[in-house]
């Protein structure tokens, strides 16, 4: 017989139902063992934000610095630009949206307190992380500044070293071990009578979310075609290849090739459209970004969380820098995110939990938002050559 390989997304999908069929008639006992288990990953979790932050992104700013010149600082400028207008552009739509849209105060009690029952785990393990994640943040800033700086390679191979192991990590443990984590989550919410409430909010944000990415798609390319004098719907009709390839493969860089060849039938040289659209794929993630800022603030709401601009500010700012280190998988930029929820916002471990099953429920949306605002930027920096030639 041969076997059926499921994706990531339906194993999430299929871990939610089971948690709420099963929340129905699981008695306590069997409710806790699964409640153990989710501490124990949480602790783990914990302990390798850190790590995996600096695994990540000290190489990844050492690759971007390698070689730096005004077109890569340009580039790179360009698209945390846009990646900053995502956030930004994400917060205020929902700050004006989700007061009434939600309406919290009827669907959930705060996540942390649970009026129905209160289950613990059998057992816990502690699991203190090496640093913490503004530590491992700053550490790997300044390691891989200093890497594009020194001509040494032996931290630079350390480091890449070190970046496989991480890798290996988030494919072989984290990732395997999400869907029963979810499966936990929702086990739980529905033995304590919450998850009515979570499931009602979850459509929502997922429509919202849908609604703003072609707001956001059309104002990028209104803004490249303002700069490259081109028709926006043009551009934008000749990126819809690449946007539907990355609803499938969910990969900004297993859509490369076809982002890379609509991008030209912009009008994009070809020379140009070689550099700008694989370096955005690791750079530029507005449509990542407007799903984390959306997703978070829904789930602050329903805690009961203060939402306050000053806090959001700061953490789309740091959003923007820390997801250049998310990994080629599927979910990686939430990976990534979760030492800023952890930190900026304080996120629990039943908050980091949803926003995995919330943003995996949409990561095909974000990476098409990614990988076809890639053609806005390169039409934009196309443009910006062409003055500097003529």
């Amino acid at each position: 017989m041969r076997k059926i390989k499921l994706g990531l997304l339906p194993r999430i999908i299929l871990a939610i139902v089971a948690g709420i069929v099963c929340g129905l008639f699981f008695p306590d006992g069997l409710v806790r063992i699964f409640i153990t288990i989710n501490s124990l990953f949480g602790n783990f979790l914990g302990f390798i934000i850190p790590l995996l932050i600096l695994g990540l992104v000290a190489p990844g700013i050492a690759d971007l610095g390698k070689g730096a010149g005004r077109l890569l600082l340009i580039t790179a400028l360009l698209a945390y630009c846009f990646t900053l207008f995502s956030g930004f552009f994400t917060y205020f739509t929902c700050d004006f949206t989700y007061p009434w849209l939600l309406d919290t105060a009827e669907t959930l009690t705060p996540l942390g307190e649970e009026e129905v029952k209160a289950l613990t785990p059998y057992f816990t393990i502690e699991m203190p992380p090496l640093m913490g994640v503004m530590t491992s943040l700053i550490l790997a800033f300044t390691l891989g500044l200093g890497m594009s700086v020194i001509s040494g390679d032996k931290l630079k191979g350390m480091m890449e070293d070190f970046k496989d192991i991480i890798n290996v990590v988030i494919m072989s443990v984290i990732i395997p071990l999400l869907p029963l984590y979810i499966f936990g989550i929702f086990l739980n919410m529905t033995n304590s009578g919450q998850v009515a409430g979570v499931m009602g909010v979850f459509v929502k944000i997922i429509l919202v979310i849908f609604v703003m990415t072609v707001i956001l798609l059309f104002l990028q390319f209104f803004i490249a075609g303002l700069v490259g004098k081109a028709n926006p719907f043009h551009l934008f009709k000749n990126m819809l290849p690449a946007y539907m390839t990355a609803l499938g493969t969910q990969s900004s860089a297993a859509t490369i090739p076809v982002t890379l060849e609509q991008t030209i039938k912009n009008g994009v040289r070809p020379e140009l459209a070689g550099f700008v659209i694989p370096l955005c794929a690791t750079i530029h993630l507005s449509g990542s970004t407007m799903k984390i800022v959306a997703c978070a603030m829904a789930i602050m709401l329903m805690s009961g969380m203060e939402v306050h601009f000053g806090q959001f500010a700061g953490f789309i700012m740091m959003l923007g820098i820390a997801m250049v280190a998310a990994p080629g998988v599927p979910g990686g930029a939430i990976m990534a995110a979760l030492g800023l929820l952890q930190s900026m916002l304080g996120f629990d471990e039943t908050a980091q939990g949803l926003m995995i099953a919330l943003y995996i429920a949409m990561d095909s949306f974000g990476t098409a938002t990614n990988v076809t605002g890639d053609g806005a930027i390169a039409v934009i920096i196309n443009r910006i050559y062409k003055g500097r030639e003529s």
